[in-house]
């Protein structure tokens, strides 16, 4: 079993990060589970992925995220609650692809694999706040779905095809930044109507005012 060269060392970095942000526990036993079944040499730093006490752990998180993940409203509580363990796990992931070998590079991953790991949790929570609106369950469950796919794609790729995923994230982190940027200024519109209709304030999006707005003023009967 060859040892991962450079350029893939850089690429499952990346892929650490960014699909941390994600699905945290599906990174990380998918990536011991390689380890552990001979299909990839991991690096040193990553070798504790690959204990038998981590894989079943992991397994059984990713069981209960499966299924939160797919409950409207469920899966925001889930995004909030562990936007304090995927963002700082990417980092740490990132670093011990390089943590054995080099000091110098395991802190400038941990830094590339904090950001990507952020963008992309922003990027799905503001994305599945924004889901959530609608009243049905179907863009939910496909949201996440995709994203079950992705991140198993995005490591297969790092490690199978350097480069070709290294370009293919920097246009997916553009693209999250994008989304963030779309979905918060959804959700700040859809805020400051909620925060008017329950001030008793009329709702200036709402056909009611629309109609009231667009009708001619009847005239004064007193002229």
């Amino acid at each position: 079993m060859p040892s991962l060269d450079t350029a893939q060392l850089v690429a499952l970095a990346g892929a650490l990060g960014w699909a941390s942000g994600i699905r945290l526990y599906l990174v990380v036993l998918l990536t011991g589970l390689a380890g552990f079944m001979g299909w990839v040499q991991l690096p040193q730093g990553l070798h504790l992925l690959a204990n038998p006490a981590v894989l079943g752990a992991s397994g059984f998180m990713v069981f209960i995220e499966f299924f939160a993940d797919k409950i409207p409203g469920l899966d925001s509580l889930w995004d909030v609650v562990h936007s304090v363990i995927r963002i700082p796990a990417g980092a740490a992931l990132a670093a011990s692809v390089f943590s054995a070998d080099s000091g110098a590079m395991a802190l400038v991953a941990a830094l590339l694999g904090g950001t990507l790991a952020a963008t992309s949790f922003t990027a799905k929570a503001t994305s599945r706040a924004a889901i959530n609106t609608s009243p049905e369950p179907f863009s939910n469950i496909g949201a996440s779905l995709v994203e079950d796919t992705l991140v198993p794609l995005g490591l297969w790729a790092a490690v199978a095809h350097p480069f070709i995923f290294v370009p293919v994230l920097l246009l997916v982190l553009a693209l999250s930044v994008f989304l963030i940027y779309i979905c918060w200024r959804f959700l700040k519109l859809l805020a400051v109507r909620l925060a008017r209709i329950f001030s008793g304030k009329s709702d200036p999006g709402s056909p009611r005012a629309f109609r009231l707005k667009s009708s001619p003023a009847e005239p004064d009967p007193r002229a």
